[in-house]
């Protein structure tokens, strides 16, 4: 009896066991029902044994774990933890929200607005790493004295990283707004135009650019920097490698156009591109159009070559621009000299590039302005004259003073590049539709070298006759020119094909005229059967032998007579037998609708947006067609770019964070401003300034190591030792 109420006592006091003890045996051999967790945690944790057998404890929400030992752990930690817990649903955020104020940005109208506010410290973080991405600050600027007292007024709250924090910060962001642009392209499965150019950094490496350019769904133009990465070198061969490793990596094997400067090297890239795309089975009308040349280049040296024919007069205020500019003081005596001639003119004289001619113009275009300003100085100073005496002209004479009849030739010269410098900022752009004007530009090119070489002008006709020539070398013979210079303008609603023919019979004459516009009409015409084959799989209409009954029974009118009349249905049979009016119709049909009136105001893409269910498989011919670009300014604006990376401050920076650098810049700025097509000339100077005085150092480095390496052999010699 002893024996059984002890046995008994010891059960009553095991009645109020820990929970984690599911059963109990008895000395009889019977257990007992598992004991019910008692505490409210456990409906938010899971429990399971880790690898060694210890108990833990599972968060149903964010799969946190901890000890769970109910011998040495009780429900404290757990507890903390669910209150803390970031995705519990239970959880209600109790600290108050602040109401902010967003001022309006500066390119737009309006007064601001407000919005409630909660300090986010992981936002803070992304946000500081988009600041160092976006205004291309160094990672070290999150460490400075200055940067930390700013926070630490304006938000205390905030922990502000270090720079190897801020490194993987910006990494991560890479990561997910590739993810993001990744899925889109997946998403979307269309074609795709590229633009590429190469650079050699600082440091010797060799970069690609590597830009992707479509329009969506909703008819909006994008731009998409994809790679910035090192290249062994520039060859054709070796750069066809890495942008097909680039498109591998994006999962893009539909490639519309590939638009290139005139490099040799270029040209072999895009056939071994060509190659590629057949293997891959997506290589359109067998690569016929896929090599686009950059037109901004064309025109570059199409005009280059007329400068070569420059007057004295150019030469003459190039030189008095040089001698202003050289001294602080002669830049303010000439200021005093224009404040006397009531100039109010805000540009200010800036000094051209040989090489290039579009800071030519604009520095003959700053000058001319100035002219008066200019005999005021001469007076001033003296030593203006004596500097143009100085200067010998190329057929011999001698410099003098600017006379009226040199600023009558500024003020041609001027007009004469205007044109040209007009045209390329028409050209190079990236937010709008270029494409579909390629054609027409290179029109108007033609007639305005031709009323130049015709002008009486002796010089400016000397000019353009170089320039025509040139011409001739790219655009003199159609049949070497991409079609799709013409099919963009046709797609043209304003233009079609009726004007596409009259330019090319203006410009080749009656005989090649008509070849070539049979030739584009045919290649346009196999083109839209490619896209019609497309639409028909995607939609299920049928080919041109098997036509839909559903679709054509859609388009005729039978008035009062039955659907389903036995002679309706012998009708559409006969229809289906003998080739039905199938999608193809939707060109003949486009074409055949008047021209849209020109206006400025026109959108082509908003358009094809309102006209698309007309026209589908013309539609989605126009928008891989419209997305070409027709230059490579895009590629070539993100080089500008990667030379302000790599600076002092980056110069060790490794090729794979520069590419996630200028990458994810690119996709976080605001599509709505424009790409940069001009470089300030003041830092063109000072570029070329730095480089040559680069160069004498290393010069007088190179020449003081050989000396020390020499002084060995100096010292056996007594002479030289002395």
């Amino acid at each position: 009896m002893a024996e059984e109420s002890k046995l008994d006592e010891s059960n009553g006091s095991n009645a109020n066991a820990p929970s984690s003890v599911s059963t109990i045996t008895s000395e009889v051999g019977k257990k007992r029902k598992a004991v019910r967790t008692r505490s409210p945690v456990w409906e938010h944790f899971e429990k399971y044994d880790d690898s060694d057998g210890a108990p833990r404890a599972r968060c149903k929400y964010c799969s946190s774990n901890y000890a769970a030992n109910t011998s040495f752990n009780g429900t404290s930690t757990l507890s903390g933890h669910l209150q803390k817990c970031k995705k519990n649903p239970n959880n209600v955020e109790t600290s108050q929200a602040k109401i902010g104020f967003h001022q309006a940005p500066k390119d737009q109208k309006g007064e601001g607005s407000m919005s409630i506010w909660k300090f986010d410290q992981e936002l803070c973080r992304k946000a500081l790493a988009k600041m160092i991405i976006l205004d291309e600050q160094p990672f070290s600027s999150v460490e400075k004295e200055g940067f930390r007292y700013f926070l630490s007024v304006a938000q205390p709250q905030f922990r502000i990283s270090s720079r190897k924090t801020v490194t993987r910060d910006c990494f991560e962001l890479f990561s997910e707004e590739k993810q993001k642009l990744k899925t889109f392209f997946k998403e979307n499965n269309q074609r795709i135009c590229l633009t590429t150019d190469t650079w050699t950094s600082i440091q010797r490496i060799n970069y690609l650019c590597l830009t992707g350019h479509f329009i969506d769904k909703d008819w909006k133009l994008h731009k998409r920097i994809l790679n910035f990465c090192p290249v062994s070198s520039h060859k054709g061969d070796d750069m066809a490698i890495a942008i097909t490793k680039c498109l591998l990596d994006w999962g893009l094997d539909k490639v519309f156009t590939v638009t290139v400067d005139n490099a040799s090297s270029n040209d072999v890239t895009v056939k071994e591109l060509s190659k590629q795309f057949s293997k891959w089975g997506t290589n359109l009308m067998d690569g016929h159009h896929l090599h686009v040349r950059c037109m901004a280049h064309v025109i570059n040296l199409i005009v280059q070559d007329g400068l070569k024919e420059i007057g004295d007069s150019v030469r003459r205020v190039r030189q008095a621009v040089r001698y202003i500019r050289q001294s602080p003081a002669r830049i303010k005596r000439f200021k005093d000299c224009c404040e006397i001639e009531k100039i109010t003119s805000k540009r200010s004289l800036c000094l051209d590039v040989a090489t290039r001619w579009n800071s030519t113009y604009l520095m003959l275009k700053a000058a001319q302005e100035f002219e008066n300003a200019f005999v005021s100085y001469g007076n001033l100073d003296p030593g203006l004259l004596e500097y143009l005496l100085l200067y010998v002209c190329e057929d011999g004479k001698i410099a003098g003073a600017l006379t009226s009849d040199d600023w009558a030739n500024v003020r041609r010269m001027e007009k004469f590049l205007e044109t040209f410098y007009n045209l390329t900022l028409r050209v190079s752009g990236s937010l709008y539709v270029t494409s579909n004007v390629h054609f027409h530009e290179i029109g108007e090119l033609y007639c305005v070298l031709k009323l130049l070489t015709e002008g009486d002008d002796i010089n400016l006709s000397l000019m353009a006759r170089k320039m025509k020539a040139k011409f001739d070398k790219y655009w003199g013979v159609p049949q070497k020119m991409n079609k799709m210079i013409f099919v963009s303008c046709v797609l043209d609603p304003r233009f079609k094909f009726d004007y596409v023919a009259f330019v090319l019979l203006r410009m080749y004459g009656q005989e090649k005229g008509e070849k070539m516009r049979d030739e584009v009409k045919t290649y346009m015409t196999s083109l839209f059967d490619e896209y019609r084959k497309v639409t028909s799989k995607t939609f299920g209409v049928l080919s041109d032998s098997h036509c839909s009954t559903m679709d054509l029974s859609s388009r005729i009118n039978f008035g009062s007579i039955h659907k389903g009349t036995l002679i309706q249905q012998e009708y559409l049979k006969h229809k289906a037998e003998s080739g039905c009016m199938d999608a193809k119709s939707e060109l003949d049909r486009y074409l055949g609708e008047e021209i849209e009136v020109a206006n400025e105001q026109f959108d082509i893409l908003l358009w094809w947006k309102m006209n698309s269910p007309r026209f589908p498989s013309l539609a989605d011919m126009a928008r891989h067609v419209l997305a070409i670009p027709i230059s490579t300014v895009a590629s070539e604006s993100a080089f500008s770019t990667g030379g302000r990376v790599l600076d002092s401050f980056r110069s060790s920076l490794t090729p794979r964070l520069v590419q996630a650098l200028v990458c994810v810049q690119d996709w976080l700025r605001n599509e709505s401003s424009p790409v940069k097509t001009e470089e300030e000339l003041d830092h063109l100077e000072r570029l070329e300034s730095g480089v040559y005085l680069i160069s004498f150092y290393v010069i007088i480095i190179l020449f003081l190591i050989a000396y020390r390496l020499m002084m060995p052999i100096f010292n056996c010699f007594p002479r030289f030792s002395q």
